[in-house]
């Protein structure tokens, strides 16, 4: 099996897990470096925007705009746990994480997601194309880059 091939296959089972399963799922026996840190997640299996702060040295607002959200969003449980808003956060998490390991930390993978621009989509950064819903074209750029393709 090609790698390109596994990684779809390993994409592809973990998207037929539930949501707090799926984030687990991938990782050393799925995508290399594709999990969700489990310091990130509550017992539920939520994103825990308290350990985020503390984790990046961000306040909840700052990670709000970071996700492109108010910042009333994460100071709200209602809201902090609403499926969108966890999806939005799992989804930037999911890439900060998996950028840790190349930029030397969790923190300086916050500075390239929010900062550094990607020739391949027009100098735009992760942030701005997380915002907008094109997540998973960052993931698969980030596989790409990963298997020894041209950044």
């Amino acid at each position: 099996m090609t790698q390109a091939k596994g990684r779809r296959a390993a994409r592809e089972r973990a998207h037929s897990l539930p949501a707090g399963l799926r984030r687990q799922a991938r990782g050393p026996g799925g995508i290399p470096g594709a999990h969700l840190s489990l310091a990130f997640l509550d017992d539920s299996g939520r994103v825990a925007f308290d350990r985020v702060s503390d984790r990046l040295g961000l306040t909840k607002a700052q990670f709000a705009e970071t996700l492109g959200l108010s910042a009333e969003t994460l100071q709200r449980a209602s809201r902090a746990n609403a499926p969108h808003t966890q999806a939005r956060a799992a989804e930037a998490l999911e890439i900060i994480v998996r950028v840790a390991e190349w930029a030397g930390g969790e923190r300086q993978a916050l500075a390239w997601y929010r900062a550094e621009p990607i020739p391949a989509f027009g100098g735009r950064t992760a942030e701005s194309l997380v915002k907008e819903g094109m997540a998973g074209a960052v993931r698969d750029y980030l596989d790409h880059v990963a298997t020894g393709g041209f950044a």
